[in-house]
């Protein structure tokens, strides 16, 4: 499905990414881990023809340089961090901005049965219909978090591209979130790649992981494999997996007096 070759971009003279490659198959989930400033982001802006490069993304075969806008949105689709909207329509209006893509006849056209059937199924994903005539500039960051998700739903291109996905989100939704994307992508055969600093939630929505320093891929395997290896200790700068079970055995602890009071 994508195939990238020698990867290289940044902004302005600045160089981010140095010759990156790597390639992702129909219905793969990858998750890319790294320090901040590693070019995760940059990759993906990449990945999304948002962003200059030099090298080549071939996405079923074309190059993206050669795709048109409306073409390429069908077929990706990115989810950035900022929740920052420079308009005011309501929440079904947002998502519905989704299917523009798949508008033949201009957009103003008549909206379709299938156009609603998609954004209703969207805002239930989301958890969002119960706010369908908000205004979004009334909303919290997590609530318009969801909305933007939803409308990338909606859009229903093969592949999206999430970067931190779970910023602004409680931790109950951060899990439902990422549980919900699994599910969505190997149901409908679609594929994520998803930025996430939260190794847990990594581990959750995919079993690749590419490890990322300096602008390089440092690591492209499986969970069991990145997450068990020594390099990740020497791109973070310190022991990851003793902080994992050291985490985890403190909550342990909570859990177990817990259990003593009860």
């Amino acid at each position: 499905m994508i195939d990238a070759e020698n990867i290289t971009a940044g902004y302005g003279d600045v160089e981010i990414l140095h010759g990156v490659s790597f390639s992702l198959k129909d219905n793969e989930n990858l998750s890319i881990i790294g320090p901040n400033g590693c070019g995760k982001t940059t990759l993906l802006r990449a990945l999304a023809g948002t962003l200059s490069f030099s090298g080549d993304i071939l996405l079923d075969g074309k190059n993206v340089k050669d795709y048109k806008k409306k073409a390429l949105a069908g077929k990706i689709s990115m989810l950035s961090q900022s929740t920052q909207v420079y308009f005011n329509y309501t929440v079904y209006d947002t998502v519905m901005m989704g299917r523009y893509i798949h508008e033949k006849d201009g957009v103003f056209r008549k909206v379709s049965a299938r156009d609603k059937s998609m954004v209703q199924k969207a805002m239930e994903a989301t958890g969002i219909e119960q706010i369908y005539d908000r205004e979004v500039n009334t909303l919290s960051g997590g609530q318009l978090q969801r909305v933007l998700l939803a409308k990338v739903i909606a859009q229903d291109p093969d592949i999206i591209l999430l970067d931190e996905p779970t910023n602004h989100l409680d931790l109950s939704y951060q899990v439902e979130l990422i549980q919900f994307l699994k599910k969505w992508s190997k149901r409908k055969g679609k594929s994520v790649i998803g930025v996430l600093h939260d190794m847990n939630l990594a581990m959750m929505l995919t079993d690749r992981v590419l490890l990322m320093d300096h602008g390089k891929i440092e690591a492209d395997g499986s969970c069991r494999h990145i997450f068990g290896s020594d390099l990740l200790n020497k791109v973070y700068h310190m022991n990851v997996s003793h902080y994992m079970v050291d985490s985890l055995g403190r909550w342990q602890d909570i859990a177990e007096d817990k259990r003593h009071q009860d």
